[in-house]
């Protein structure tokens, strides 16, 4: 019998951890926590788990930091990073720099099920033959149709939101005010059909938009 993947979880939240551990066996993983980030990197955990869950704030690394530890050691351990409201450009810089998906806290169960799900279910090797800055595959035609729909200023917010900037720098950018940019936001999540930030990031790779650079 093949034994069930194992699931590290790295958060310095004891409470967290512990929510995480217990949720993860009643599915049916194997799970391997740690409290800080050079205990996880100083263990055997990368070579040996299937998927690292980390929070994107913690004391000494942050969860970018440790998934680029990782890339430079060669790695192609799957990465779901969990993020608080105000760390949202940080989990979008992780997955320019090869993260599978980020989570908003307070999630759903489901939300991170359905994440590691689909993290398992992607073969090491495509980690492999893909660039860690890439995280999109050929241009979606679906995507692109829905891309097509949005309007030029849609798209500026997009773009912004692609670059991991939040909110206020996106208004500053484009000389609008902060509410005006959560509406098109909201316009844009609807016309994309995304649940989620993280999916909307992952369909505007999909669809060839790229972070500018910086």
């Amino acid at each position: 019998m093949t034994p069930e993947p194992i699931i590290a979880v790295l958060d310095d939240d004891a409470a967290v951890r512990d929510s995480l551990r217990l949720l993860l066996m009643a599915s049916g993983y194997q799970v391997a926590v740690f409290s800080s980030p050079l205990e996880f990197l100083d263990s055997d955990a990368p070579t040996r788990c299937a998927c690292l869950v980390v929070d994107v704030r913690m004391p000494g690394l942050t969860g970018l930091e440790v998934q680029e530890r990782l890339v430079a050691r060669g790695s192609t351990l799957p990465v779901i990073v969990m993020t608080g409201h105000g760390d949202v450009p940080l989990a979008v810089a992780a997955m320019k720099a090869g993260a599978l998906d980020f989570i908003e806290k307070p999630f759903e169960e489901e939300t991170l099920l359905a994440s590691l799900q689909s993290a398992l279910s992607r073969p090491r090797a495509v980690a492999d033959a893909a660039p860690p800055s890439a995280g999109a595959e050929t241009p979606s035609p679906e995507a692109l149709a829905c891309l097509d729909a949005l309007t030029p200023r849609e798209l500026d917010v997009l773009q912004g939101l692609v670059d991991g900037k939040p909110n206020k720098i996106i208004a500053f950018d484009l000389s609008i005010s902060p509410r005006t940019v959560e509406i098109h936001r909201a316009r844009v999540m609807e016309k994309m059909r995304a649940s989620s930030l993280s999916h909307l990031v992952r369909l505007a790779l999909a669809a060839g938009i790229r972070p500018n650079a910086g």
